[in-house]
Formats: structure tokens, C-alpha cells, sequence
């Protein structure tokens, strides 16, 4: 009987881990979806790592902006910055709380955007090297934010 009860712990764990993966999964998709674009400039990265092998180190001015605004008042427990986002579509940190939010979170001490890397098909690295912003969808109600691309100076997806 213990050895039905382990396999049946195990295997609800597991269906456990997959349903909450999935349910994840499925909401990036709909943030990906229904989202509106916004575009994020990229910050400067050290460029020993800026491209190793098949993707690309990213670092976004908003992370370091919402850095220096948690130093200067915003709360050190929130975990969305008002957003300003100009007739691009550009999106910049912003005091207007009644603005669009962008949710993140804090890891290793930092401002997370949702990610710090794009993944590219090998032997592209050199289309990627023009990138100058992230394209992201982002989700209004929750600030929700997915990466889904890479675009140059002029918005021009890459």
C-alpha cells in the first residue's frame, strides 16, 4: 500500500507541476496575443558578453531607470513602474501613476524586465547586432510583459 501511495503522490505532483506550467505558458501566450507593442531601449551591455554563441545578452534602460527611481521613492516593495509611452511607442519610466504600468521583479538585487537574453537561429548574430530596442506586448490590466522581438533605431523589427 506505501509503495501506491508514493507513485500516487508522485505522479499528482507531477501532474501539479505540468497543469502550473502550462497555465503559465498559456498566459504569456495570451499577453503575446491581445497585448499592445511597446518598444524598450536597449542599455548598454559589456560587450564580451553582448553575443555568445546563439543570443544576445540584453540590459534595458527602463530596468536601470526603475533602479534609480527604487533609490529615490518608489516604494522598495513595488513590483510595477508607471510608464510613459510616446506616439512610437516607446515606452520610458515616468511620476504619473495614473499612467500604463509595467510589472517586474527583482533578482540578484536588479530590476527584471521578464528576461536578459534573445535567443536567435545560429549564424545570425550579425542581424542582431543593430538592435537598439525590445519589442514587447504588453498586457494593460497587470503590466504583464513578454519580449517577442528585437528592432533598430528606426523600430524596424530585426
Amino acid at each position: 500500500m506505501t509503495a501506491f501511495l508514493t507513485r500516487a503522490l508522485a505522479v499528482a505532483g507531477a501532474g501539479l507541476v505540468l497543469a502550473t506550467v502550462n497555465y503559465s505558458i498559456a498566459g504569456k501566450e495570451s499577453v503575446i496575443r491581445s497585448g499592445e507593442t511597446i518598444y524598450l531601449a536597449l542599455a548598454p551591455v559589456d560587450p564580451r558578453s553582448l553575443m555568445q554563441g546563439d543570443y544576445m545578452a540584453l540590459r534595458f534602460r527602463l530596468a536601470e531607470d526603475i533602479e534609480v527611481a527604487r533609490t529615490r521613492g518608489l516604494p522598495q516593495n513595488a513590483r510595477s513602474a508607471p510608464l510613459h509611452i510616446d506616439e512610437r511607442r516607446v515606452a520610458t519610466l515616468t511620476n504619473d501613476v495614473g499612467q500604463t504600468q509595467i510589472a517586474f521583479k527583482i533578482r540578484g538585487g536588479r530590476v527584471w524586465l521578464g528576461t536578459n537574453a534573445y535567443f536567435f537561429a545560429e549564424g545570425s548574430a550579425e542581424r542582431y547586432a543593430r538592435a537598439r530596442f525590445g519589442m514587447f506586448r504588453l498586457r494593460g490590466e497587470d503590466g504583464e510583459a513578454v519580449l517577442v522581438g528585437l528592432a533598430d533605431e528606426s523600430l524596424n523589427e530585426l
